[in-house]
């Protein structure tokens, strides 16, 4: 039974020591870069990288002009004025993140449907890279919202 232990746990430390055990998950900073898809279905964010920082900008709508007046959709909701007037395509939504390990961090989202901005971070809900979880908080991330993006193909 001595030998059965030593010899599991030889091969858990080669195991994880490799870096191909279960709990070590191998994301690059570039990985989040492209089209994603909100969980809504209703936008598609271009996620960029300049310098070290990670952005993201509004480039489709699923209903990109206004039903009433049939103009492009503006930031209405933006607690500036001088900015209300301004289309939501191409509105740069997600500003300042940084790649550390497993997630971006340290950045924020603007949501254009309420006008507010939150601190967020980024991180894929598993290996597969096919769930982009965005966790937007005020003060602690406890305090905030998730939504999943999937990504454009």
């Amino acid at each position: 039974m001595k030998r059965v232990i030593i010899s599991i746990f030889s091969m858990l430390v080669l195991f994880i020591g490799t870096g191909t055990g279960l709990i070590a998950q191998t994301f690059h900073a570039d990985d989040i870069v492209g089209k994603w898809l909100n969980e809504e279905g209703t936008a598609q964010v271009e996620i960029y990288k300049t310098g070290n920082q990670f952005f993201g900008k509004i480039v489709w709508l699923e209903t990109p002009n206004d039903s009433i007046t049939g103009l492009p959709r503006t930031d209405k909701e933006n607690p500036d004025p001088a900015l209300q007037t301004k289309p939501l395509l191409g509105l740069v939504n997600l500003t300042g993140f940084v790649f550390d390990e497993d997630e971006w961090e340290d950045g924020k989202i603007y949501d254009p449907k309420n006008g507010k901005t939150y601190s967020c971070y980024m991180k894929f809900e598993d290996e597969s890279k096919k769930k982009l979880k965005i966790r937007g908080f005020v003060g602690i991330s406890i305090l905030g919202r998730t939504t999943y993006w999937t990504p454009v193909k």
